[in-house]
């Protein structure tokens, strides 16, 4: 209990930490390379056949959890930025949140062009039949209208409603948590951790929660 109070003690004592906007903006060009770079070359990779496996479930895989890895990452932003004192580390946040729809985006694209070749009628059934499906569709509903709104000049006019339709990004968040342990048939220890972590991380926005549903 000291220990954790010298821990608080001692956070609470550090000064802001500033950096230029030029770190700021080399943060941000990183995301762009790392993120755009990876999901080329592993797609590259798929196409040329030298990935291991099944190419299309090794897309499907790395494309929902990259998603995943985004979206918690980006919920990780707000709470490191509390307690280190780094308010400028939110604006790597908007930035996560946009590769984290393109990835779930490229995640549906895979699925429909490569699992079910574009057969609509059987995507319909799909997304009908199959909770998972249809639970991931909601998210990512939920993330597509959030990366379109991103674009600043919306962002502008939409004023204090853009804040209020983003925190939709928990739930989504959320769903696609669920959408990861319910398309498993056995492992469900990794999706799991996953909600696990997603819940916690949201949990610890429960007075901004709070006043939402006010």
């Amino acid at each position: 209990m000291q220990t954790v109070k010298k821990m608080q003690n001692s956070l609470n004592s550090m000064r802001p930490i500033r950096i230029s906007k030029g770190w700021i903006n080399a943060g941000r060009a990183l995301i762009h390379i790392i993120s755009i770079a990876w999901l080329s070359v592993v797609y590259l990779d798929a196409l040329s056949g030298e990935l291991p496996g099944d190419p299309v479930q090794y897309l499907l895989d790395f494309s929902g959890i990259g998603t995943l890895h985004l979206l918690i990452m980006s919920l990780l932003i707000s709470p490191m930025a509390q307690t280190f004192k780094f308010g400028q580390l939110v604006r790597l946040r908007k930035t996560l949140g946009v590769y984290a729809a393109v990835y779930a985006l490229f995640h549906l694209y895979v699925f429909i062009a490569y699992e079910l070749q574009y057969e609509w009628l059987l995507i319909a059934e799909e997304i009908i039949k199959r909770p998972y499906i249809t639970v991931g569709m909601l998210a990512l509903s939920i993330l597509s209208v959030l990366l379109i709104t991103s674009l600043q000049a919306i962002k502008a006019r939409m004023g204090t409603a853009w804040q209020k339709l983003h925190n939709w990004v928990y739930l989504a968040t959320i769903l696609g948590c669920i959408h990861f342990l319910w398309s498993v048939k056995s492992n469900w220890y990794e999706p799991t951790a996953y909600l696990i972590t997603a819940l916690i991380l949201i949990s610890l926005r429960r007075k901004k929660l709070q006043k939402i549903f006010k």
